[in-house]
């Protein structure tokens, strides 16, 4: 396969993104979410289309191909583990790192990619809790229940964080809403928010949007505390 160019990786780490969330991906939801036209959408996908990258049908949409897949998980890697590497080697803060990946991971090489992995000793998850995708185990991309919807009256033990609002990774970890937490969802507000959550004992208030960003898995009643988390 050609070298392929950073927008090109940047539609196929879309695409995938997209999928795994359960969008029928369709030219019309690749112009919202890149913000370019719909001509050069198209132009894009029939070059992904000609390098055997994606499909499309009237049923699924635009859909990776097996070797689409290969490349958007390759991509994603690289961006994980950068993050990472810039969380623990850099000191950069959690909420700083996301546009630095998003540039650096198309310029470094896998032997360098490999490296950085050994450095920082074979991480399975980045600061957000995302999966970073290995050749070594199946690759497992779902985010697991939204703070927003977990049932009053239940635990959230937070599994990722969306990291790509700076400013709501800055007020998630200010209250200590990070992966291995473990929220308790108190009362819900007239249509769905505020919603009210106590994380380590201590009660917060978040709207739907900042809830939308925390995603985990509902505890049963004698769930495991923070310094439990198995992960």
């Amino acid at each position: 396969m050609q070298e392929m160019s950073p927008a090109r990786e940047d539609v196929v780490k879309l695409i995938f993104a997209l999928s795994a969330e359960g969008h029928a991906v369709t030219n019309k939801l690749l112009v919202e979410a890149l913000r370019v036209s719909a001509p050069s959408v198209s132009v894009m996908v029939k070059r992904l289309g000609d390098e055997q990258l994606v499909t499309r049908s009237s049923e699924r949409g635009i859909a990776l191909t097996e070797r689409g897949d290969t490349v958007a998980l390759s991509v994603i890697r690289r961006h994980r583990l950068l993050e990472t590497f810039l969380v623990q080697s850099l000191g950069l803060s959690w909420d700083e790192v996301h546009e630095e990946a998003d540039l650096l991971e198309h310029a470094i090489s896998d032997r360098l990619t490999e490296r950085i992995d050994a450095s920082l000793g074979h991480p399975r998850h980045d600061p957000h809790g995302d999966p970073i995708p290995s050749a070594e185990r199946p690759h497992d991309e779902r985010r697991g229940i939204a703070l927003h919807d977990v049932p009053v009256g239940s635990r959230l033990r937070v599994d990722r964080v969306r990291d790509d609002d700076p400013q709501a990774l800055r007020h998630l970890a200010a209250i200590g809403a990070v992966p291995g937490a473990v929220i308790d969802v108190d009362e819900r507000g007239p249509y769905g928010e505020p919603l009210w959550v106590r994380v380590d004992g201590r009660a917060h208030v978040l709207g739907t949007i900042l809830a939308g960003q925390v995603h985990g898995s509902v505890l049963p009643a004698c769930a495991v505390t923070p310094a439990e988390d198995p992960r």
